[in-house]
C-alpha cells in the first residue's frame, strides 16, 4: 500500500475522495438504476484504496508520535506524542492527524467534512447525575461505537437517550452542554414513555419476534392489551428523536438511523423533509414475512421504515426477509436493488460489520495481556481450552451448548481432565423472570455436569456469571483452542470476529452456529453446527479438539483475512457512501415523475375553453375506496362502484353543452351501464370493442369481424391456473378474457404466469389472431387490434359524427389516459407547470412483440395505461379527426392516477384527487 509521507500528499488524497464523488455522474434511463461512474462497484473500489491510504497514514502518525517536520500552507509545524488525541478525544469525533504547534490549534485548511448524525436508542456515553447541574460521563463500549469511532471522512454527531431521567430543566440544560463537548445530543423521555416504548414495545413484542421467539407466551392477554399503548408510546418516543434530529440537521447532513428502537424515524423525517438523506441499519436478524405478520402493526413499520433511502441489514438473508414482507404483506413489488413502490425505489442491501481488528492485534503485544496469558497457562497446563463469551440471553444457545458439552463427554471418555470449558455469562435484564429462569437453568447444568465429571482437583466447566476487563477477556481468546458461538438467532456476533483476531499464534478452531449472521462471512473457515442438534454439536467438537495443525492453520488464515480486512470503519464507510449513491439515483428518477397537476391551472384553461373533451378512466380513477381501514378485502375490491362523491359533480359535466365527457375501460358492458345509467355520457367498454353513445345506445367500435373462437380454450386454461393459485379469479367477458392474481401470493402469482404464457404460446392459440397483455398482476387474451388507443379514436370519431361537431376541441382532460399520438396534430407544447415527458416513449406504452399472429402486450394496469394504434384496424372515425383538436398551449391535461412510474404529463395522488379535481369543474 501507498506510503504516505507528508500532509500535502494527505491534502491530495482527500481532494481526490472529494473529487471522486462529485464527477461523471451519468443519468439513467428508468428501467436501468442509475450507474456512477463507469460502475458502482468501479467508484466504490477507488474510493476504498483512497480511504485505506488515508488510514495508513493516520495510523503511522499516531504510532510514531508524529512527523518530526510537516509544511502545511508554507508553515513548519511540530508535532509532539503530548498533543495525539486521547481515546476520550477519539470518542468524542477528533481526527487522530489533528496537529498543534506553539500550544495553538491551527485550523485544517482543507475543505470541511460533511456530518453524519448517528440517530441511535442510546449515546455512547453513559450519564450518571454527581449534582444538581454536574454529570460524570462514561464512554460506552459496543459494535457501533467502535464502528463508527474511526470514521475520518465525516464529522460525526451522535443523537439518542443518555440512559436516565432528567425531569428538571437545569438537569437539562447542563446535560446538554456536557454531551455537546463529546459531539453528542440528548433525547429526553419520562420514565413512562421508557417503560412503555423500550421496556414494553421494543425489548417485549419488537425483540424475541425479531428474533424467532414469538410474542410472549405466559402473558400473552395482558400483551395483546397493552399493545396499543406500548405501540403508541413507540411512535411517540420515535417522533422526539426526529424532532431532535430536525432541530440540529444542517442541509447536506447524513442521516443513519440505528435498529429496531427508531423504526419510525425515517417516516417522520421525510415527512418534514423529502430531501433529507436517510438511512437505516437493522442490527439483529430480520425475520421471514411469515413471522413478521404476526405483528399487528406489521404493514405500518415496514411502510415507516420504506421511507428511507437506504435500509441495511448484516446479510442477504435479512435483506431478502425484508423485502419478501414488503412483497407478500404490502404487495409492493420486490427488485434485486430494493422495493419498489409506484416508481420509488428504496434500496436495500448487506452490509456486514466488522471489528477492529487492530485493536485486538496491538492488544495482545500489551504486557498486561501477556500477563494474563502466563498466568492462565499455568492454570490450565496441558489442557485443551474451550471458550464462550455470551450475554446471559434467550437467544444465545448457552443451555444448548452446556448439553452438547456434556454429550461430548459421555461419548469421549478420553478426554476427561484434558478439556475445559469456561463459558462466560453476562447477565442481562436480571429483573425479567424469563432471564431468572434462564439463569437457574444454565446453573443446574452446570452444577450436573460438573458433579458428574468434575474431580477433586478440577472441573470441566468453568462458569462466571459476569464480565471480564478487555485485557483479559484477549487473554482468554489468544489460549482458547476451540471456541464455542452457539446462538440459536443472533444479528451478527463479533465475539467470533474477536476470537479470530487474536489467534495469529494458537490458530484455533472456531465452532459456530449457523444461525449467526457471522456464519455468512466466516464459514467457510468454521465449523458450522445447528446449536438445537445436540449430537452433532457434541462430534464438531470432538473433530475440532481432534484437527491437525495443517487444517487448523487453513481455516485460521481464513478467517483472519476476512476479519483484519473487513473492519468496523470500513463497513460504515460503505454504507455512507452507498447512501449518498442512492439519493443520487433517486433524484435522477424523480427527474422522470410526473408533477403534480395544480388543478386551479387545469380549472382556469378549463373556464376559459368552449369546446372540451373529458376522457377518464374506472377502475382505480373513479372507483370508491374499499380498504379505508389498511386491510384487503378481495370481494369488496372485486365490485367496481363509482365514487359516492361523484355523483353530482360528473352529471353537472355530462349536462354542459360545451362539455363531452367519455369514461374508457376494460370492464364489460353490464357494469358500466349499472354505474353510469343515469348519466349522459359516453362510454367504452373491454377496452373499445364496444361504444355506448351519450343517447345510450350501445354499437361495436369495430366494422371487421372479431374471431372468438378461441376463448372457450383460454377459459379452461384459466381454470386450470384459478384452481393452482389461491385466490386468483379470471374474468370472463364478450371480447376477452383475464386472469387477475393481484390478492394472490405475489411470488407464487408471477411463477404461475410464466407458466401460463409459456403454455399460451405452445398451447390452443398458437395459430389465434389474438394479443397476450400482461399486466402488473394480471394475464389478458384479447382480439388483435382490440386497444384504448384506437377506442379513444373510435369515441372521437363518433362524437363528431353524432353533433356535427364544427368548432375545434380546445381542451382535452385525459385521467388514466391520454390521447394517442396521432391524433394531436401537434406537440403539446412546455406547461409552465413543468417540463412534460414523452408521452409516447416505447419504454411505458404498450410493448407488443410479434410471434407468428401472436402478439404479446405488457401493460402496467387495466385502466392506467398508455394507448397505442394499429394501423391494421378500422375505426369508425373521420380520417381527419385530428383537425378538430386545437391544443395550442397548456390545454391538454393527461394525468396518471397513484401511478408515478407513467408517461402521463401530470400526476395525481388518488382517486380523492379525481373527486377533488371533477368538483371543481363542476363549480
Amino acid at each position: 500500500m501507498q506510503k504516505l509521507n507528508s500532509s500535502d500528499e494527505i491534502s491530495v488524497l482527500e481532494h481526490d475522495l472529494d473529487e471522486l464523488k462529485k464527477s461523471n455522474r451519468f443519468e439513467d434511463d428508468y428501467n436501468n438504476t442509475a450507474t456512477i461512474l463507469r460502475t458502482r462497484l468501479e467508484r466504490h473500489l477507488k474510493e476504498r484504496e483512497l480511504r485505506k491510504s488515508l488510514r495508513s497514514y493516520n495510523e503511522g502518525v499516531h504510532s510514531n508520535g508524529g512527523m518530526e517536520s510537516n509544511i502545511v500552507d508554507n508553515q513548519v509545524i511540530t508535532s509532539e506524542t503530548d498533543n495525539l488525541p486521547t481515546e476520550e478525544e477519539l470518542a468524542n469525533g477528533v481526527r487522530i492527524n489533528k496537529i498543534v504547534s506553539n500550544e495553538c490549534e491551527i485550523q485544517d485548511k482543507r475543505p470541511s467534512k460533511h456530518r453524519l448524525l448517528v440517530v441511535a436508542n442510546r449515546l455512547p456515553v453513559s450519564a450518571v447525575r454527581k449534582g444538581e447541574a454536574c454529570w460524570q460521563l462514561e464512554v460506552s463500549v459496543g459494535g457501533l461505537v467502535s464502528a463508527l469511532l474511526g470514521i475520518t471522512e465525516f464529522e460525526t454527531r451522535w443523537i439518542g437517550w443518555a440512559g436516565v431521567n432528567v425531569p428538571d430543566e437545569i438537569g437539562q440544560k447542563s446535560l446538554i452542554e456536557s454531551l455537546a463537548k463529546k459531539r453528542c445530543v440528548p433525547v429526553f423521555l419520562d420514565e413512562d414513555l421508557v417503560h412503555l416504548y423500550y421496556n414494553g414495545y421494543c425489548n417485549n413484542i419488537l425483540w424475541p419476534l425479531f428474533h424467532y421467539l414469538g410474542l410472549p407466551q405466559e402473558d400473552w392477554l395482558a400483551t395483546i392489551c397493552n399493545f396499543q399503548s406500548q405501540f403508541d408510546a413507540y411512535k411517540k418516543a420515535n417522533q422526539m428523536f426526529a424532532d431532535v434530529v430536525e432541530e440540529h440537521y444542517q442541509e447536506g447532513d447524513v442521516v443513519w438511523c440505528h435498529d429496531y428502537h427508531l423504526m419510525f424515524v425515517p417516516k417522520c423525517l421525510k415527512e418534514k423533509n423529502p430531501n433529507m438523506k436517510v438511512g437505516w441499519f437493522l442490527h439483529t436478524p430480520f425475520p421471514s414475512s411469515e413471522i413478521h405478520r404476526i405483528m399487528p402493526s406489521r404493514s405500518e413499520l415496514l411502510t415507516a421504515i420504506l421511507a428511507a433511502d437506504l435500509v441495511g441489514f448484516h446479510t442477504y438473508d435479512y435483506a431478502r426477509h425484508f423485502v419478501s414482507a414488503c412483497t407478500r404483506i404490502l404487495g409492493l413489488e420486490g427488485t434485486p436493488v430494493g422495493v419498489e413502490d409506484q416508481g420509488r425505489l428504496t434500496r436495500v442491501a448487506a452490509f456486514p460489520i466488522g471489528i477492529d481488528s487492530d485493536r485486538f492485534v496491538r492488544a495482545i503485544e500489551l504486557p498486561q495481556v501477556k500477563n494474563h496469558i502466563k498466568e492462565f497457562e499455568g492454570r490450565f497446563g496441558s489442557q485443551k481450552v474451550m471458550l464462550g463469551v455470551d450475554r446471559l440471553d434467550m437467544i444465545k444457545g448457552i443451555p444448548q451448548k452446556l448439553l452438547a458439552f456434556e454429550k461430548f463427554l459421555e461419548e469421549n471418555p478420553n478426554w476427561h481432565d484434558k478439556v475445559v470449558l469456561l463459558q462466560i455469562a453476562v447477565p442481562t435484564r436480571t429483573d425479567v423472570p424469563e432471564y431468572q429462569k434462564l439463569t437457574c437453568q444454565v446453573h443446574e447444568i452446570v452444577g450436573r455436569i460438573n458433579g458428574r465429571f468434575g474431580t477433586l482437583t478440577s472441573v470441566p466447566i468453568h462458569h462466571l456469571d459476569r464480565s471480564l476487563d478487555f485485557h483479559a477477556l484477549c487473554a482468554l481468546y489468544a489460549i482458547t483452542d476451540v471456541a464455542l458461538v452457539t446462538s440459536l438467532r443472533d444479528g451478527m456476533n463479533l465475539v467470533s470476529y474477536e476470537f479470530v483476531a487474536c489467534q495469529a499464534s494458537k490458530k484455533g478452531v472456531l465452532v459456530l452456529s449457523e444461525f449467526a449472521g457471522a456464519a455468512q462471512s466466516l464459514g467457510a473457515g468454521a465449523l458450522l453446527v445447528n446449536p438445537w442438534y445436540v449430537t452433532e454439536v457434541a462430534s464438531s467438537i470432538a473433530y475440532a479438539l481432534n484437527m491437525s495443525s495443517d487444517e487448523r492453520e487453513k481455516r485460521h488464515h481464513h478467517n483472519y483475512m476476512h476479519v483484519t480486512t473487513h473492519t468496523s470503519q470500513e463497513w460504515a464507510e460503505t454504507f455512507v457512501s452507498e447512501l449518498n449513491d442512492t439519493v443520487v439515483e433517486a433524484q435522477l428518477r424523480t427527474k422522470q415523475i410526473p408533477p403534480q397537476l395544480q388543478t386551479e391551472h387545469a380549472v382556469d384553461r378549463y373556464r376559459c375553453s368552449n369546446n372540451r373533451l373529458i376522457i377518464l378512466g374506472f377502475n382505480a380513477t373513479l372507483t370508491g375506496p374499499v380498504n379505508a381501514d389498511g386491510r384487503v378485502d378481495q370481494f369488496k375490491e372485486m365490485e367496481l362502484n363509482l365514487h359516492p362523491e361523484l355523483e353530482e359533480s360528473l352529471k353537472k359535466l355530462c349536462d354542459d353543452p360545451r362539455s363531452t365527457v367519455a369514461i374508457v375501460s376494460g370492464s364489460p358492458r353490464n357494469v358500466l351501464d349499472k354505474n353510469f345509467e343515469d348519466y349522459k355520457i359516453w362510454l367504452a367498454a373491454e377496452h373499445g370493442v364496444f361504444l355506448r353513445t351519450a343517447n345510450k345506445k350501445w354499437i361495436q367500435n369495430f366494422t371487421d369481424n372479431i374471431h372468438l373462437d378461441w376463448i372457450e380454450c383460454v377459459k379452461h386454461v384459466f381454470e386450470y391456473f384459478t384452481e393452482r393459485t389461491p385466490r386468483s379469479y379470471y374474468e370472463l367477458r364478450e371480447t376477452s378474457i383475464v386472469w387477475n392474481y393481484k390478492y394472490s401470493d405475489f411470488e407464487f402469482g408471477r411463477l404461475q404466469a410464466k407458466d401460463m404464457l409459456q403454455h399460451l404460446w405452445t398451447g390452443p392459440i398458437s395459430n389465434a389472431s389474438v394479443e397476450v397483455v400482461q399486466g402488473g398482476r394480471s394475464v389478458e387474451v384479447r382480439a388483435t387490434g382490440v386497444s384504448k388507443g384506437v377506442s379513444i379514436s373510435g369515441i372521437l370519431g363518433q362524437v363528431i359524427h353524432d353533433k356535427d361537431m364544427k368548432a375545434p376541441i380546445d381542451y382535452v382532460l385525459c385521467v388514466g389516459h391520454f390521447l394517442p399520438k396521432s391524433l394531436l396534430d401537434v406537440t403539446p407544447t412546455h406547461s409552465s407547470l413543468g417540463s412534460p415527458t414523452n408521452e409516447f416513449s416505447p419504454n411505458h406504452s404498450e410493448e407488443r412483440t410479434k410471434s407468428g399472429d401472436l402478439s404479446v402486450i405488457t401493460s402496467d394496469s387495466d385502466d392506467n395505461c398508455s394507448c397505442s394504434m394499429n394501423s391494421s384496424t378500422t375505426i369508425n372515425a373521420s380520417n381527419n379527426c385530428s383537425s378538430v383538436l386545437d391544443l395550442q398551449g397548456d390545454n391538454y391535461f393527461s394525468c396518471a392516477v397513484g401511478r408515478k412510474r407513467s408517461t402521463a404529463r401530470y400526476l395525481l395522488n388518488s382517486s380523492a384527487d379525481v373527486v377533488a379535481l371533477l368538483r371543481k369543474l363542476a363549480d
